[in-house]
């Protein structure tokens, strides 16, 4: 699931702001080509060092014991975690659709219930089913532009055993210089 949080949090990121119909063959689903070819005007970030922080909010595991409950926020509740990385010209232009393509690389099979991206903002819904692993539903909503980004995500994840959970986190990005040489 770390790599559905992954793709979800790089497709953000890569994809700014845009607008349009998502749904281009109006089978009723939105591909990742699909939202690929929706972000294909969008805002791309300006390459350079970017500073990101990711910040698990809550987890909840219905039916789970209290112990267990209180455990698996003890492993999640580290705080903000913070990474810098830095983003190349090559990378910041691939943008989405290079996302897209390496997603679908691995194995996982994704799809978008819902994906709006207009105006800086992001409001969507992917489902993704992970082979020997289940499946999961993210709701993504927050903001975009060329240098920074902000994403609040909550995951409802299924377990083949039928085990469920709830995860929700904060996901920021900010350009803070450029990268060294």
């Amino acid at each position: 699931m770390r790599r559905i949080v992954t793709a979800a949090v790089a497709s953000f990121t890569l994809a700014a702001c845009g607008g349009g119909t998502a749904d281009a063959d109006g089978d009723g689903e939105i591909s990742m080509e699909e939202a690929a070819a929706q972000t294909a005007d969008m805002v791309r970030p300006l390459p350079g060092q970017y500073r990101a922080t990711v910040e698990f909010v809550d987890v909840e595991l219905p039916g789970a014991p209290q112990q267990v409950q209180d455990m698996m926020r003890g492993m999640l509740d580290q705080g903000p975690q913070t990474h810098e990385y830095c983003l190349t010209a090559e990378e910041a232009e691939k943008g989405f659709e290079e996302m897209a393509r390496q997603a679908q690389e691995d194995g996982d099979d994704c799809s978008f219930e819902k994906f709006d991206a207009s105006g800086g903002q992001i409001d969507a819904v992917m489902n993704c089913e992970v082979e020997g692993q289940g499946a999961a539903r993210m709701t993504m909503k927050g903001r975009g532009g060329e240098t920074s980004s902000e994403l609040t995500m909550t995951m409802d994840a299924e377990a083949p055993g039928g085990q469920t959970m709830t995860m929700t986190m904060n996901s920021s990005q900010e350009r803070i210089g450029d990268c060294d040489a």
